[in-house]
């Protein structure tokens, strides 16, 4: 992959907002025992990400299930178009498993998830029900070029991703309602 397009990170900013906005929206499927997911958009510079936005999808295209979780192509053009028009890129996602699940990726999630390098991919468990949930209480992954997703310890992500108050989050919903 060139590094020119998709150059390293070493460290990822997560407004609390953000973190908070995520689980406000997964906890939207998780009271009806479904996976929810929040999208996050943000800057890349010198080898820090800093999330901006946070995505809610909706739509047709967008299946929530117990233990199951699809983002159609249509709901993911549309991300992309909102990334374009606010300057930002596609730098990460959050979804929930059940109780049942853990924070794991589950295979669906590694063979159909964001290949993308430095693309980070968390986990929260119980559907986000939980009140305060922390990037601790998340299985937080990391896809890198050379080995596809791998899961950063409870040290690297204490290292590598920080829970910030400076950055002003925007929330943004994509796609139709479902009927």
């Amino acid at each position: 992959m060139n590094p020119k397009f998709f150059p390293a990170v070493d460290t990822w900013r997560v407004p609390r907002e953000a973190l908070e906005a995520s689980v406000r929206e997964m906890a939207r499927d998780g009271i009806h025992g479904n996976e929810g997911i929040a999208l996050w958009l943000g800057t890349r510079e010198g080898g820090v990400v800093t999330i901006t936005h946070v995505v809610c999808v909706r739509g047709q295209d967008v299946v929530r299930e117990p233990a199951y979780l699809s983002v159609g192509s249509a709901t993911l053009n549309e991300v992309g178009d909102v990334a374009i028009e606010h300057g930002v890129t596609f730098v990460g996602q959050i979804h929930s498993h059940g109780p049942r699940f853990g924070v794991d990726l589950s295979p669906t999630d590694r063979r159909f998830g964001v290949a993308v390098p430095y693309f980070l991919s968390l986990v929260a468990p119980d559907y986000a029900l939980r009140t305060h949930i922390s990037l601790d209480a998340c299985g937080v992954h990391v896809f890198e070029p050379a080995n596809g997703f791998r899961r950063l310890g409870g040290h690297e992500i204490t290292e590598r991703l920080a829970v910030v108050e400076d950055t002003e989050v925007t929330e943004i919903t994509v796609g139709q309602p479902t009927p």
